[in-house]
């Protein structure tokens, strides 16, 4: 499996529209953090992730704050790095950051 990344609002604004049709995952990631670094690691290393049982997301937030801002808007979600976020119909189902993010516990909700 592999990350599609999010670089635009437009992007984004697609993902929200899919997010309708099945359950999307928002990966933020601070490339200068080693925690962030860490949690990603054991993200991309789940079932969730390896078997791709979901879309994953992934947005560099040193790259993209402003839209790290706007998805923080939109899903009402306050911005924490790193943070993993699960949409459906539009709305936040699940928002962990740091060791809280567990892709074992978001594969049982999606289940």
């Amino acid at each position: 499996m592999s990350w599609t990344p999010i670089q635009t609002a437009a992007e984004w604004s697609q993902i929200l529209a899919a997010s309708h049709q099945m359950p999307q995952i928002i990966f933020k990631h601070s490339t200068r953090c080693s925690i962030s670094s860490m949690v990603l690691n054991r993200f991309e290393s789940s079932d969730l992730f390896v078997q791709n049982l979901c879309p994953c997301h992934y947005l560099d937030l040193i790259a993209f704050r402003e839209l790290s801002n706007l998805i923080a808007q939109q899903t009402g979600v306050a911005h924490e790095s790193p943070q993993c976020i699960v949409l459906v119909d539009g709305k936040s189902i699940y928002a962990e950051s740091h060791g809280s993010i567990d892709a074992k516990s978001i594969q049982l909700m999606l289940n």
